[in-house]
């Protein structure tokens, strides 16, 4: 998996991932590395596995307080496959714009209001990869119920490791908290982000290290109820695999608000 970077330093949370990816920390002064167990929830990091913040691979979450407006599908030259690319797609978006993007899940769909104007690189990312249908029947593989209460996702392989191959800058990190309803990019460190992000479930205490860039409007509950069916704490305690199967069948990005085509 892929880590994030640092938690609070109160806390003494470090966050681990995968280098395309996205973690999220680790709590109680563990360090979330890539496959990592350790007891306690980690930040959302691409890559680690221990529990601590969101991460796209890590399965640590902090016990304690301690991720188609459609408005192009073309890609920056790609490598290794349809599904990689070797450099971070070209704007398209209009960052003027009010943007939605629904996941469909097989759970029911999470509808989320995205900032494209503080988070402008990140709303174009996930435009492109949704138009690319990057996401369609992959699995959020991660869940943490305790310490910063997200359920990670955007790894279309399912292993907190995977991403699209290109990173792209942090964005909106002044002040920034982590209330019920927000989603963030998990990432192995400073603008390392990829395709794997959160949605914070539960007010968490993660420190302004996650780019957030949109808020649930609709489906909160569908989140609340897969975090009431717990977590194998196969990453640690409180920090594993959802126990529901979350799979999202398909992403849609719009421009306007939700069901208006860009």
């Amino acid at each position: 998996m892929i880590g994030i970077g640092v938690f609070a330093a109160a806390a003494g949370l470090l966050l681990s991932g995968c280098a395309s990816t996205g973690t999220i920390g680790s709590a109680a002064g563990s360090s979330a590395t890539s496959g990592s167990t350790g007891g306690t929830a980690s930040a959302p990091d691409t890559a680690s596995t221990s529990a601590s913040a969101p991460d796209s691979g890590s399965g640590s979450a902090p016990d304690t307080a301690s991720a188609p407006d459609t408005a192009s599908t073309s890609a920056p030259a790609a490598s290794g496959g349809s599904q990689s690319w070797a450099s971070e797609p070209p704007m398209t978006i209009d960052p003027a714009k009010p943007y939605t993007m629904t996941l469909h899940t097989n759970q029911g769909d999470i509808v989320i209001s995205l900032n494209a104007a503080k988070a402008p690189h990140t709303v174009n990312s996930f435009n492109f990869l949704a138009g690319q249908k990057f996401f369609d029947g992959s699995r959020c593989h991660r869940l943490t119920t305790q310490g910063i209460y997200v359920l990670q996702c955007g790894d279309p392989t399912g292993t907190g490791t995977g991403g699209p191959g290109y990173q792209f800058q942090d964005e909106n990190l002044a002040g920034a908290t982590y209330p019920t309803g927000t989603v963030a990019m998990a990432n192995a460190g400073p603008n390392t982000n990829g395709s794997q992000f959160f949605i914070v479930y539960k007010d968490s205490p993660l420190p302004p290290s996650y780019t957030p860039f949109g808020t649930i409007t609709s489906g909160l509950d569908v989140v609340t109820k897969i975090a009431a069916g717990g977590e194998d704490d196969s990453i640690g305690a409180g920090d594993g695999r959802p126990k529901i199967d979350v799979v999202l069948n398909s992403v849609t990005v719009t421009a306007g608000g939700a069901g208006t085509q860009a």
